[in-house]
């Protein structure tokens, strides 16, 4: 990729919105872009469905997304055409909140996980659970999941994902940006989420790998 200077005369100030999932890369990214060329990027981490509607609109220079814009958007979108460009790779992790658990690191199968989206496991002592973790001792509490509320390209990789190990969760629910979650509770953005779990205790969610580190 060659970067250059903006000539004399054109916008040094690039507006972006999308998102939440590589926001504390694009940071980075866009600090580093700036030393080079002087250009400012002002970007808004507002999720993914605000991405693809800000590019769409044209409010924004740019939209970002972790799912790819279908086909119906593409051609609803304003202005000319929108290309879609690879930006980066992440990963989409569980984070919980159990005070006084023992180890700091539970495992889940991702039978187990759409089990306790779906609703199908309420308690953290449940046998799924448990058999996931051998000799950890569980609480006997009620678990509190916390999905996206918003328009969500993380909540796209988690639930295709679902779909992919549950055939319950793909007939009930499926893979989307915005599903029909069966119960829990909403936060926006991976920062919503992670906060969420933060302040819930027994508490589940799923967020970016960098926010689980973050609120650990």
């Amino acid at each position: 990729m060659a970067i250059t200077g903006p000539f004399e005369g054109e916008a040094k100030t690039l507006t972006g919105a999308g998102a939440t999932f590589p926001a504390a890369l694009y940071s980075k990214y866009f600090n580093e872009y700036n030393k080079l060329t002087k250009v400012e990027v002002n970007y808004q981490s507002i999720g993914s469905g605000g991405g693809i509607k800000a590019i769409s609109d044209q409010t924004a220079d740019f939209g970002a997304t972790d799912s790819p814009m279908t086909d119906a958007q593409l051609k609803e979108a304003k202005g000319g055409e929108i290309l879609h460009i690879p930006m980066a790779l992440g990963a989409v992790v569980a984070t919980y909140n159990i005070p006084g658990l023992e180890t700091a690191k539970l495992k889940f199968t991702g039978e187990t996980l759409a089990a306790i989206f779906l609703g199908n496991i309420t308690k953290w002592n449940d046998p799924k659970i448990a058999a996931d973790n051998a000799g950890v001792k569980l609480p006997a509490e009620d678990i509190v999941s916390v999905h996206r509320s918003d328009g969500s390209g993380t909540s796209f990789v988690f639930t295709d994902y679902l779909s992919a190990v549950s055939p319950e969760w793909k007939t009930k629910v499926g893979a989307s940006t915005t599903v029909n979650w069966p119960g829990g509770v909403g936060g926006k953005g991976n920062e919503g989420v992670a906060g969420e779990v933060k302040q819930t205790p027994f508490s589940i969610g799923y967020v970016e790998l960098i926010y689980a580190v973050q609120n650990k």
